[in-house]
């Protein structure tokens, strides 16, 4: 296993060619071990590791309190090279729901304020909110993460699910060096007009969703149940027909991992890996001993006849059912 690095976009930091996405050690995907989790994100560190993704929303501070404490216990040199991605905006109530988001540049800096006192930490390496806020102009949420930037509180600016248009329009009100979106075999809508726009104003992408949630990892069943606060017992592609179909892409996936001696997941971070030097995988693994089959994929080199078979087995636009319940579609760019 070899660790290069990827950069952020042009002005932004080098990263580790895989990032470690925390979310599901606080919230949506089941019970998570604390214990386990903070061993995980170690081992991620000791590997190599140095992108940590977060969300101040994520079970309402606990995934930043969580990551803090991982922090706080490591080794100091696994410390210092540690990046922590932040993303905010997204307001929540005491029953867990969802309220929308708040991109006002006070609203911004309030949140990056708590952020900071939960992570235990003097700076924001990238900081973005999750979604755009319909009635904050980009500019405006853009223009007050600069502020942080100026006073050292923040590092990079980056962008979250948001289209071509408004990625434009935040670039040139400050430099943003990444966009963080789904990007995985079977999320390939930013190949049309988002990537391209990325790549010209030097923007890099981490692309999150890359197992789809599990979904592509070659360890989901048809006949697993879900608990009711698991965010894919919500989502279409997990749903009846759907998840029925989208389990076929994941066996013809199969073929082709076996063939190469590898797993699912390893071949399907792979493939991300292999989309370009400006896009960072981020793996959510929740335990270390998925955190050691996702480093593996950095081991996995894909020649155009493997590329070939790939698309062959899943093609562009195969997957059934969309990303995200319809009420949360509606705030996502396309």
């Amino acid at each position: 296993m070899t660790m290069n690095t990827r950069a952020l976009g042009t002005t932004g930091p080098r990263v580790s060619a895989l990032g470690l996405g925390c979310m599901g050690m606080s919230a949506l995907y089941g019970d998570a071990d604390r214990a386990e989790s903070i061993a995980t994100i170690h081992a991620a560190l000791e590997a190599g590791v140095t992108l940590l993704d977060t969300g101040d929303f994520y079970a309402m501070g606990h995934n930043e309190t969580l990551i803090g404490e991982a922090l706080r216990a490591a080794p100091a040199a696994r410390r210092e090279q540690a990046l922590v991605s932040v993303k905010f905006g997204a307001l929540r109530d005491p029953d867990g729901g969802w309220s929308g988001y708040d991109g006002r540049p006070a609203a911004v800096k309030n949140f990056a304020a708590y952020s900071l006192q939960r992570l235990g930490v003097d700076h924001i390496d990238v900081y973005r909110i999750a979604r755009l806020d319909p009635d904050v102009p980009v500019e405006e949420t853009v223009g007050a993460i600069a502020e942080l930037v100026e006073k050292g509180h923040v590092r990079h600016i980056g962008l979250s699910e948001v289209g071509a248009e408004t990625i434009r329009r935040a670039a040139a009100t400050a430099p943003v060096s990444d966009l963080q979106i789904e990007y995985s075999l079977i999320s390939r809508g930013i190949e049309d007009e988002i990537l391209p726009a990325t790549r010209e104003l030097g923007i890099g992408v981490t692309a999150y969703g890359v197992l789809s949630r599990g979904l592509i990892s070659g360890h989901f069943t048809r006949d697993r149940q879900l608990a009711p606060t698991d965010f894919r017992a919500h989502s279409p592609r997990f749903q009846g027909d759907n998840l029925r179909h989208n389990l076929d892409l994941v066996e013809a996936l199969r073929k082709i991992a076996e063939q190469k001696g590898v797993t699912v997941a390893q071949i399907a971070i792979a493939w991300v890996l292999s989309r370009g030097e400006d896009i960072v995988p981020l793996v959510g693994a929740r335990t270390r001993q998925r955190l050691t089959e996702a480093l593996g994929a950095l081991d996995v080199t894909l020649d155009d006849a493997d590329l070939a078979a790939i698309e062959r087995a899943v093609p562009a636009g195969a997957a059934a059912g969309e990303r995200y319940p319809a009420a949360q579609m509606a705030h996502v760019e396309r």
